[in-house]
This record gives C-alpha cells, structure tokens and sequence, in this order.
C-alpha cells in the first residue's frame, strides 16, 4: 500500500512538472513569434495539450493492452505476433497526437 502512495505522489509530481514546463514554453514561445501573441498562445498550449493528453493516454493504453497480451501469450505462446501488432496500435494513439500537434504547430 506504501509503494502505491509514493508511485502515486511520483507520477502527481511528474504531471505538475510538465505542466509548468509546458506553460512556460508557451508563454516564451509566443514573445518571441511574428503572429499576434495571443493566437500564438493558444496555439502552442493546443499543440503542447495534444501531444500530452496523447502519450498519456498512449501509455495507459498500452499498460492494458500489453498486460492482456502477456496473458494470453502465456496460454498460446503461437499468438505472440498478433499481440505484438495490438500493442503497436495502441502505440499510434501518441502518434496520432504528435501529428496534431505538427498541423497546429504550421499553422501559427
């Protein structure tokens, strides 16, 4: 139950951490952009929100995903190939929200 407290206040420290670091960005991203620093603003927490959301919601998937595969790989050990391309489609969901961020990005 101890080890569970800590990993929480660990991954609670994590998260802050980005994002101070990710309004930091933002604001000195937008100072130093042609456009009106407003739009600017938006647009970098937009991105910085997109890539963000995605890999955390990346990585619970593939938490799920990679514990169900090791499961049913352990009674089949032939299906260690399908489940390898289940992990990897949970995967694409960062993926996905870094080529957001790419669009949104090239639009400031």
């Amino acid at each position: 139950m101890r080890v569970k407290k800590i990993m929480l206040w660990i991954f609670a420290l994590a998260i802050s951490n980005f994002a101070l670091n990710a309004f930091s960005l933002v604001f000195a991203a937008a100072e130093s952009s042609s456009v009106n620093p407003a739009v600017a603003q938006w647009g970098f927490l937009a991105a910085a929100i997109a890539t963000g959301l995605s890999a955390v919601a990346a990585g619970i998937a593939v938490a799920y995903v990679g514990a169900a595969a090791v499961g049913a790989m352990s009674e089949k050990p032939e299906i260690a190939g399908r489940a390898l391309i289940y992990v990897g489609l949970a995967e694409g969901i960062a993926i996905y929200g870094l080529i957001i961020a790419i669009m949104i990005l090239g639009k400031i």
